[in-house]
């Protein structure tokens, strides 16, 4: 995944794009980039650092004194280092892109000739955000630029480009899978994935792009270049899972729909007669945790925290490369209060079941400290499908799940062509996959959410939400 931010003003706008970045750091951990542009001096100032052992505030802290302008783009980034610097026939140009592209090779070999050079990664694969800017470069001007990449890119691209001349152009991914919001204050505009992040600079919130929608924005003002398409396909896990709570995307908060989300599992399960009889709700922190509320809240149970993650010292568990690094981190991060889990009935709620295997070491890590009983709910459906689009699962195959790994193991390749079936509760094999995954897991009951109660609790049209990771629908 990753994060950007970007402002334009009649001020000095270096502290602004500093904390705005910085607040998205929930979304990348492995490098950062900030660029600015000074209307009254020329050239652009830059600076790339790797964040996979230092936080971006502490990264960064060391340039800002150099850094001055009264523009600036800014980005986390859990791929390709950037924003990049660009010259070409359509002037010189900062660039920073979000998404997927998942036919690089394929672009690279079709619309460029053997004498076009590109810098290779370590891994010798092109940088993402070069490769698009090479492609906004095949035509006139930007916008013709911008469509050409996004038609032509498997995945999705969502972008920011800075001018020569401080004006900044924004790019909402074609089917809108992820959001792009702007801030205003007395003194210009801002842009932004997480509309909290201006918020906290004193911008208020003045417009949203629709999907496909290419804005320019000036100090003065902001117009359309490209206007909103009707087809949208917005990101579900922004609600469930890598959204920040204090964010609105679509006009739905996250944090309300994660309240609403473990209501509507609650009550759903009540009609099921399926809600165990249990000392305490609680929610795998952090993103969990206000599922496990709502769920709390809608069945009248005892909402406690049975362990804490310490997170002074700690970065995020998914952040270092290797997983049984990860796996490490996550468990060094988990303190108990032996108070509310020896001989106690827990039920937990995660916001997702991807591999399970930091779960498993969870339900393991409680019943060592003595829970009775451990029983789990899953605030979204069974993940079927790695994502094609955002790339923000590692999951090099689909096997690597643990929904398909469980169908596999009961029914080989035959289950493969029934996983409609296996993700819906009420069918015998729905049943069995649930059952299966409890043996493997420890778990003394399993239940998921469902996908139309989990978009009803976004509540948004149906047909607007991404939900390919659940269904392999596009």
């Amino acid at each position: 995944m990753g994060g950007f931010f970007g402002a334009t003003s009649h001020r000095d706008v270096v502290l602004d794009v500093f904390f705005g970045v910085d607040y998205h750091s929930h979304l990348g951990t492995r490098r950062a980039g900030m660029i600015f542009k000074d209307q009254n001096e020329k050239g652009f100032q830059r600076q790339i650092h790797s964040i996979e052992n230092t936080p971006f505030r502490t990264k960064f802290e060391d340039d800002l004194n150099g850094f001055h302008g009264t523009a600036g783009i800014g980005c986390i980034s859990d791929a390709d280092p950037q924003p990049l610097l660009v010259r070409s026939h359509l002037g010189t140009f900062a660039i920073t892109t979000i998404g997927a592209i998942t036919n690089s090779d394929e672009l690279v070999e079709n619309y460029f000739d053997g004498h076009t050079q590109f810098m290779a990664m370590g891994s010798g694969k092109v940088n993402d955000t070069e490769l698009v800017a090479a492609l906004i470069n095949q035509e006139k001007d930007f916008v013709a630029g911008i469509k050409h990449a996004q038609a032509v890119v498997q995945g999705s691209l969502t972008l920011l480009i800075m001018t020569d001349d401080g004006r900044i152009i924004a790019a909402r991914d074609a089917l809108g899978r992820l959001p792009i919001l702007i801030g205003k204050d007395d003194e210009g505009y801002c842009v932004s994935f997480e509309s909290f992040a201006y918020q906290k600079l004193d911008y208020v919130t003045d417009y949203e792009l629709g999907p496909g929608e290419i804005v320019s924005i000036t100090a003065d003002g902001h117009e359309t270049l490209a206007p909103a398409g009707e087809d949208m396909k917005i990101c579900a896990f922004l609600w469930t899972y890598y959204g920040y709570p204090n964010s609105t995307y679509e006009g739905v908060n996250v944090e309300v729909m994660r309240y609403n989300n473990g209501k509507i599992m609650a009550r759903d399960e009540a009609a099921r007669d399926a809600v165990p009889d249990v000392d305490f709700i609680a929610g795998i922190p952090d993103s969990g945790i206000p599922h496990a509320i709502g769920y709390a809240n809608k069945t009248d149970k005892n909402f406690a925290r049975p362990f804490i993650k310490y997170t002074p010292t700690w970065p995020r568990s998914f952040m270092p490369g290797n997983q049984s690094v990860r796996n490490k981190v996550a468990k060094m991060k988990q303190v108990p209060v032996s108070e509310l889990i020896h001989d106690k009935k827990l039920l937990f709620i995660d916001d997702s079941i991807v591999r399970g295997t930091q779960l498993h070491e969870t339900v393991d890590f409680l019943f060592n400290c003595g829970a009775k009983e451990v029983h789990m709910r899953s605030a979204c459906p069974p993940i079927m499908f790695g994502c094609k689009y955002l790339s923000f699962s590692r999951n090099d195959s689909d096997m690597e799940l643990l929904a398909r790994r469980i169908v596999q193991q009961i029914e080989g390749d035959e289950g493969q062509k029934h996983l409609d079936e296996y993700a819906d509760a009420s069918t015998e094999r729905g049943q069995c996959m649930l059952k299966a995954i409890c043996e493997e897991m420890g778990f003394d009951s399993l239940e998921y959410q469902s996908l139309d109660g989990m978009l009803e609790a976004i509540g948004l049209d149906p047909s607007k939400v991404c939900t390919y990771c659940w269904s392999g629908k596009e």
